[in-house]
């Protein structure tokens, strides 16, 4: 897919930035084979995925300064829409989408990496907004992500200062989950993701989809849309056989199975 690889491993997809000379910057180009990339997950075997750079040194280093440095006004705005379209498209994505942050970050690679559900990094790398140091601010959701996920005044000292931090800072302030050695990262995030796919896949699916509807409303609605989403779950064969199996355990321990889920 051009400048983005995908490969399957049983229920998880891994999908790689492949543009390590470019520090895996994202142009138009890239945004497109990525978006076709999130196109073509066959989400009737997928449970899981993970999202990656190519290469040691770079997760995302940003957009790409050459391609921005002429635009005009109106294509600069076109340019953060087509950005923003792709990464509400990775937000939205009905299954979890897990960034393995492999190195740098910044600008458009922290915003990525913002849209994934889960962040996990090495502790080689390094996050930051650096755009006001660039004449501009983030196009690509940070300044909405950021503020949600570190809290409003955090965010605003990130951006204001354009300063970057290391994996222990993003870690100690909440932007990521968890901070592995280089090598270990991947490895960590491909179990992770099986983990993930090893449950029910509609009870995932619609975690997702309560937790990201449910904030942004307030919580007397955001409890009916969990309602409505907790009974969906109900009269599905991962529901049903879900539950019977707990029982089976309960009632004889030596009945208890491995259920493998449908995903129906």
């Amino acid at each position: 897919m051009g400048f983005v690889n995908y490969e399957q491993k049983d229920a998880i997809g891994i999908i790689t930035i492949n543009r390590p000379e470019a520090l895996n910057a994202l142009n138009s180009q890239v945004l497109d084979d990525l978006s076709a990339t999130f196109d073509s997950v066959d989400l009737k075997t997928v449970r899981a995925l993970v999202l990656t750079g190519a290469g040691e040194k770079s997760f995302v280093a940003g957009a790409d300064i050459g391609e921005m440095s002429t635009l005009t006004k109106a294509e600069g705005e076109a340019f953060g829409k087509k950005g923003n379209d792709l990464f509400r498209k990775i937000e939205e994505f009905p299954i979890p989408v897990i960034a393995a942050v492999n190195g740098f970050a910044l600008g458009g690679g922290n915003e990525i990496a913002m849209s994934c559900d889960i962040r996990i990094c090495s502790d080689t790398a390094m996050f930051g907004q650096p755009e006001v140091g660039l004449g501009i601010t983030p196009g690509f959701g940070g300044t909405q992500r950021l503020a949600r996920l570190v809290s409003p005044g955090m965010a605003k000292q990130l951006i204001y200062t354009a300063r970057n931090i290391k994996a222990d800072e993003a870690y100690r302030i909440g932007l990521v989950n968890a901070v592995y050695p280089l090598e270990e990262l991947l490895p960590a995030a491909e179990k992770l993701a099986a983990t993930i796919a090893q449950n029910a896949p509609i009870a995932v699916r619609n975690c997702k989809k309560a937790i990201n509807d449910g904030l942004q409303v307030d919580m007397d609605k955001a409890i009916v849309v969990e309602e409505k989403l907790f009974g969906d779950c109900f009269e599905s064969y991962d529901q049903k056989e879900g539950m019977a199996n707990f029982l089976r355990k309960k009632d004889d321990p030596a009945k208890v199975k491995h259920v493998a889920f449908k995903n129906e």
